[in-house]
């Protein structure tokens, strides 16, 4: 009884299909195009494939995301905040404080006891405290983005870095590079800039154990470092944080499916190469 979850970010798209006892059967991650609904259903076709399945096997399939209202084979959409915490809840039991660190936002999430939502905030009014912001100012340095994590950690201390937009933290960077900052060091104050700026957001909610990162920025092992700082206390991250999201809305399928919710009508595979 497989169910499947599929997450349009706004720069990876991810599938996840579970079977009945939760157990990750297959999970898939594209980059987001412009054509969503064409990618929905390459990104879906292939993890299907990984999985051994058909198309016409899924019991369930939740779309989240910001591009989830292009998924139209998708038997429902839901909040990615919603999903994220399923997906982590699912991981991490003992979660109480979820930091979503995205391509083109920031989240944080509050769950009670039972693992609900009981509030969350989130910045996806500019790109301060964003993958696209350290994308950016990678650039400016020269340097991968993949890279910065472990320059980060090779610093001797941070040069403070004020501002947050990011046009002018470019051109503070380049400042700081004229008058002979280290760029692993300027990385590093990039890092204890926008963990500031997360853990500050996330504060409102109240931060208490455990905290798990997720979204590409977990990946930063310098940016986990600097939020681990600013909370006080280590901060835990999944195997593959691109995913949570997708695993969340596979879970959240199998929890409608569970509670007597059926797909509209029968899938076909035809229907969806119109969608296509």
């Amino acid at each position: 009884m497989p169910f499947a979850g599929i997450d349009i970010g706004s720069t990876m798209t991810k599938v996840v299909v579970v079977d009945d006892k939760e157990k990750m059967l297959a999970s898939h991650i594209g980059p987001t195009g412009v054509e969503h609904r064409h990618l929905a259903l390459k990104v879906m076709e292939d993890t299907i494939q990984k999985s051994g399945l058909q198309f016409e096997n899924l019991n369930f399939i939740v779309a989240t995301g910001y591009g989830r209202i292009n998924v139209p084979f998708a038997d429902k959409q839901i909040t990615e905040i919603t999903c994220h915490a399923r997906g982590i809840r699912s991981l991490f039991p003992s979660v109480r404080i979820i930091i979503d660190i995205g391509g083109q936002d920031s989240k944080g999430i509050k769950l009670d006891a039972e693992g609900k939502v009981a509030n969350f905030v989130m910045n996806d009014k500019c790109a301060a405290g964003t993958g696209r912001f350290l994308e950016v100012i990678a650039e400016t340095l020269g340097i991968n983005l993949v890279d910065m994590g472990e320059i980060a950690l090779k610093a001797n201390g941070f040069v403070q870095i004020s501002n947050m937009c990011t046009v002018f933290a470019e051109h503070e960077v380049t400042s700081r590079l004229s008058e002979g900052a280290g760029v692993a060091e300027i990385v590093a104050g990039l890092h204890e800039a926008i963990a500031g700026r997360v853990v500050n957001m996330t504060r409102h909610l109240g931060i208490e154990k455990d905290v798990v990162v997720t979204g590409g920025g977990a990946k930063n092992v310098g940016l986990i470092k600097a939020i681990a700082g600013k909370v006080g206390f280590p901060v835990l991250t999944p195997p593959e944080p691109f995913i949570t999201g997708a695993l969340g809305a596979a879970l959240v399928g199998k929890d409608f499916y569970d509670r007597g919710v059926r797909p509209a009508h029968e899938r076909k595979r035809e229907e969806v190469k119109f969608f296509s």
